[in-house]
C-alpha cells in the first residue's frame, strides 16, 4: 500500500506560481530608464534609487504610500531645534558579515561630503549643514545642524544610503569633512562600485554585476536581517522603448516591466497572462527654461538676447500649453494636470492653484510685448527613456510653441548622456522630473528654484540659472522653521511667487505604471520605485 505525503505550504504556494518561476525563484525587471551608477552616492535620480535600495539600506524608509518608517534606525527624536537622536538598530550586519554601526553613518556622511565623483553634488544636503555628528556608542548617532532643518527624518529617508566604513582606511573617524575625517587611503569612486568591489550593503540583495547598456544582476542576501525577499536571483534590464518592453513581457522575457504606454493598457486588459497597477506620484513633470544667463546656446532672437530671460516670454510659454490635451491624449488619463509645482494636499502647496489656462493668443501678445512679434528659435531638450512618455510630450510641446511663433526643435537624448550635459548647463529648455520626497514644497523649491548657492545645498539643480531675491527672503528663511504652521504658510506664500516668475512650466503629475505576469502582484509606490522586493506570488 502507497503512503501519501502531505504537500508543505510552499509546495501548494509553488503550484499556484506560473510554470518554472517558483523553482527557479528569478525575477527578470524591464526598466524603461537603467541607473547611472551602482554607486548610491552618485547621482540623485529615481532609477538609481531604486536600484541603490536593494542593496543599500537607509536610516530611515518610507512606505509605499511615501510614509516614514524604521530602517536601520529604529527611532528618532529631536532634543532641540538643532538637534536630532537616532538609536540604530542592533544585529543587522553587512553583505560581507561584519557589523553595523554608528561608525557607518558617521563614514557614510563623510564620503557624501567628499565624493569627487558625483553628479551636480548629488547628496550632500543636508549634511552640508551639520555642525557635528557624535557616535556616544555604536548605537546611537546624535546630529547637529548649524540652522534647525524641521525635515531631517524626511531628509535621512531620501538622501542617505548607508556603505560600509571598511572600504576605506582611517585612523580615527571624527566629523571633519574638510579634514577628511581622519581617513587616510583614498575616498571610493563611482568606478569602485560599478565594478561590484566596495558594493557591500546591509539591503536584502548583494550586487552580482552591473554592466551599463546591458543589465544588473543582483543575488539575494541570505544574511538580511529583516524579511527575505521571494526572488533569490533578480536582473534588471534596461528597455527604453516601451513597445519593445511590453513585448518582452508578453514574450515572457520579463516578469514585470515599468512604465508600458498608457495607449497599450487596453491590450494588457484584455490578456489574460498579464495584469497592471497604476498609481498617482508625486513626480512633476516641466520643463526648465535658461533664465539665468544673457546669451543662450538654444534659445536664438534677432537681437541677439536670450528671450528666456524675459519674464512675459516664460509666461507666454506658459500659456501656450494645452496641458489637459497632453494629459486626456498622450497620458490617456494617467496623470494628473500640474497648476502649481506640487501635488495639491501635500504640505506647503495651494489649497485652491488658479488654473494655468490655455491661452495661444494670449500667449502671443505677450511675446509681441517682449519684443519677439516674429517669435525666436529655440532647441527644446529632452530625454527619450527617462519619463513617460518623454519623447512624446516634448514634440507636442514643440507644436503648441511653434504655433505661437517660437519655432521650436527638439533634440531627444538618452537618459545616461541627457542628464551629464544638463548638469553642465549646455541646454537653454530642458526637460525635467522630481518628486517631492520630503513631502514638503522645500523638496523642490530647495534644489530647482532657489538662487544657488552649493554651500549651502540651494539650487543645485537650478541648471536655468533663476534667481529672485523676493523668492529666496520668503522660501529660505522656511526651510528652518520648526513651527508647521508658520512654515506652511510660507512655503505656501513662495508658490506664488514661484508662480508668478515662471522659473518652471509645469505640466502634469504622473501616474506610475507596471504591467506583470498573471499570477504575480505588485504594491504601486508613490515614490516611483521598482523594488524586486515588492514584486510577489499571489
Amino acid at each position: 500500500m502507497s503512503r501519501r505525503t502531505p504537500l508543505s505550504l510552499a509546495s501548494l504556494a509553488a503550484l499556484a506560481l506560473p510554470a518554472g518561476m517558483a523553482a527557479a525563484q528569478s525575477l527578470t525587471i524591464g526598466l524603461a530608464s537603467e541607473p547611472t551608477a551602482a554607486d548610491p552616492h552618485y547621482h540623485k535620480v529615481t532609477t538609481n534609487d531604486a536600484f541603490s535600495a536593494h542593496v543599500f539600506e537607509s536610516l530611515i524608509n518610507r512606505n509605499a504610500q511615501m510614509e516614514l518608517i524604521p530602517g536601520l534606525a529604529q527611532s528618532w527624536r529631536a532634543v532641540d531645534d538643532n538637534t536630532w537622536e537616532l538609536k540604530l538598530r542592533q544585529g543587522v550586519k553587512f553583505s560581507n558579515g561584519e557589523p553595523f554601526t554608528s561608525k557607518d553613518v558617521l563614514f557614510t556622511l563623510c564620503r557624501v561630503l567628499n565624493n569627487e565623483t558625483n553628479v551636480s553634488r548629488s547628496y550632500m544636503e543636508p549634511a552640508q549643514s551639520f555642525s557635528d555628528v557624535q557616535t556616544p556608542d555604536d548605537y546611537t548617532v546624535i546630529i547637529k545642524s548649524e540652522r534647525p532643518i524641521p525635515t531631517m527624518p524626511n531628509e535621512l529617508a531620501r538622501s542617505l544610503p548607508i556603505i560600509w566604513s571598511g572600504i576605506a582606511k582611517f585612523d580615527k573617524l571624527r566629523f571633519a569633512p574638510k579634514e577628511g575625517c581622519g581617513v587616510t587611503s583614498p575616498w571610493p569612486t563611482v568606478a569602485d562600485f560599478n565594478t561590484g568591489k566596495l558594493s557591500i550593503g546591509t539591503g536584502p540583495y548583494k550586487l552580482k554585476s552591473y554592466v551599463k547598456g546591458t543589465g544588473i544582476e543582483m543575488e539575494r542576501n541570505e544574511g538580511y536581517w529583516g524579511t527575505k525577499p521571494h526572488w533569490k536571483t533578480v536582473k534588471m534590464v534596461p528597455v527604453p522603448n516601451a513597445g519593445p518592453r511590453l513585448t518582452g513581457l508578453m514574450s515572457g522575457d520579463y516578469d514585470i516591466i515599468e512604465s508600458p504606454a498608457a495607449r497599450d493598457l487596453p491590450r494588457i486588459k484584455d490578456n489574460s497572462k498579464l495584469d497592471f497597477v497604476a498609481t498617482p506620484s508625486t513626480r512633476l513633470i516641466f520643463f526648465q527654461p535658461d533664465a539665468g544667463r544673457a546669451q543662450s546656446p538654444f534659445a536664438k532672437a534677432a537681437d541677439g538676447k536670450n528671450p528666456l530671460q524675459d519674464l512675459r516670454v516664460r509666461q507666454a510659454i506658459n500659456m501656450a500649453i494645452d496641458r489637459k490635451a497632453i494629459v486626456q491624449r498622450l497620458m490617456d488619463g494617467m496623470a494628473t494636470v500640474a497648476n502649481q509645482y506640487m501635488p495639491t494636499g501635500m504640505f506647503g502647496s495651494l489649497d485652491k492653484p488658479t488654473e494655468i489656462k490655455f491661452d495661444p493668443e494670449g500667449a502671443k501678445k505677450l511675446l509681441a510685448e517682449a519684443g519677439y512679434p516674429q517669435g525666436f528659435e529655440l532647441t527644446l531638450t529632452t530625454t527619450n527613456d527617462r519619463y513617460i512618455n518623454d519623447g512624446q510630450i516634448a514634440q507636442a510641446v514643440a507644436q503648441y510653441l511653434t504655433r505661437i511663433g517660437i519655432k521650436t526643435t527638439v533634440d531627444a537624448q538618452a537618459a545616461a548622456i541627457y542628464f551629464p550635459k544638463r548638469a553642465k548647463r549646455e541646454f537653454s529648455f530642458a526637460m525635467g522630473g522630481w518628486p517631492s520626497e520630503n513631502g514638503e514644497a522645500s523638496g523642490l523649491f530647495q534644489y530647482w528654484v532657489a538662487t544657488t548657492d552649493k554651500d549651502k545645498g540651494l539650487g543645485t539643480s537650478n541648471y536655468g540659472g533663476f534667481s529672485l531675491p523676493a523668492f529666496d527672503q520668503v522660501f529660505v528663511p522656511a526651510m528652518s522653521q520648526m513651527d508647521a504652521n508658520a512654515r506652511k504658510a510660507a512655503y505656501q506664500q513662495a508658490t506664488q511667487i514661484a508662480l508668478a516668475n515662471v522659473p518652471l512650466i509645469p505640466l502634469h503629475f504622473e501616474s506610475s505604471i507596471w504591467a506583470f505576469k498573471k499570477g504575480l502582484s505588485y504594491e504601486g509606490r508613490r515614490d516611483q520605485y521598482t523594488l524586486a522586493m515588492s514584486v510577489k506570488p499571489k
